[in-house]
């Protein structure tokens, strides 16, 4: 049982939430909204923290779970009245940054990479091996769109372009939530939605970054040295340690793999 003495004063508290990896995947270590639930409010809502500080190191993923998350980032941090700070690692690009914006500050070191503020839709055709190997496509739907984008069909003109109309449409939403959270800082002379990555300065030059530092000097310097954190993340389920999802795991693995491999990473 913990003793309160009166007329001693609290030292003040950060609460430290973890976001790394790819967003969206199912993997051990994968962003989604879901599971994150339940870290940030705990966060937010523990112990009366003056601050709540983001460690983000992801090179993006899913749009909505990006939306989601940011989104109950922002309610929780309106609700609780607490200033939120984004401090980036090696990456937060696409989806990454978008969590980043959701933050009232973003920091990140010198060899940060941020950006991409775009949105990617890859895959692939195998039509012509199948031909090759004198396997004929056989698809029957109800609804002309249905089977939009088939790999294993020719690709046709018309779905492409409903697939850059969805993709414009998200990437505006994307443009929308970084004007909101960032806007005068922006440097409005460029174009910075083109999918365009930058390091950490020249980032900070354009406006996409408030500048350069690290989370615990940063903190220091605003709550004082005697500031204490606390670290938030998720836990890896029990099953996990005994290898029951090693296949699962692998897969994802190689998914967030290629993720980081679009920056060097």
């Amino acid at each position: 049982m913990k003793l309160s003495l009166p007329f001693v004063k609290k030292q003040p508290c950060v609460a430290i939430v973890r976001l790394s990896g790819a967003i969206g995947l199912t993997g051990r270590g994968a962003l989604n909204d879901t599971t994150l639930a339940p870290v940030l409010e705990k966060a937010f809502r523990k112990g009366k923290p003056v601050a709540v500080a983001l460690e983000i190191n992801s090179p993006g993923g899913s749009p909505v779970q990006s939306s989601l998350i940011g989104a109950r980032i922002r309610r929780l941090a309106d609700e609780m009245k607490i200033p939120v700070f984004a401090f980036v690692e090696d990456v937060a690009a696409s989806g990454g940054y978008w969590l980043a914006a959701s933050a009232d500050e973003i920091w990140a070191d010198d060899s940060s990479v941020l950006g991409s503020i775009g949105v990617i839709s890859a895959g692939f055709g195998a039509h012509v091996f199948l031909a090759r190997q004198g396997v004929e496509r056989r698809v029957h739907t109800a609804g002309q769109s249905k089977s939009m984008l088939d790999p294993f069909s020719p690709e046709k003109k018309e779905d492409v372009e409903r697939l850059e109309r969805l993709l414009g449409d998200i990437h505006q939403n994307f443009i929308t939530h970084v004007k909101t959270r960032r806007g005068d800082k922006l440097n409005q002379a460029q174009d910075l939605f083109t999918g365009e990555i930058w390091l950490a300065r020249r980032a900070s030059e354009l406006g996409l970054i408030d500048g350069i530092g690290h989370l615990k000097p940063m903190m220091q310097d605003r709550y004082g040295d005697k500031v204490k954190f606390r670290r938030y993340g998720l836990r890896k389920p029990i099953w996990s340690r005994f290898g029951a999802t090693l296949a699962q795991d692998a897969i994802a693995g190689l998914e967030e793999r290629a993720a980081y491999a679009r920056f060097g990473l």
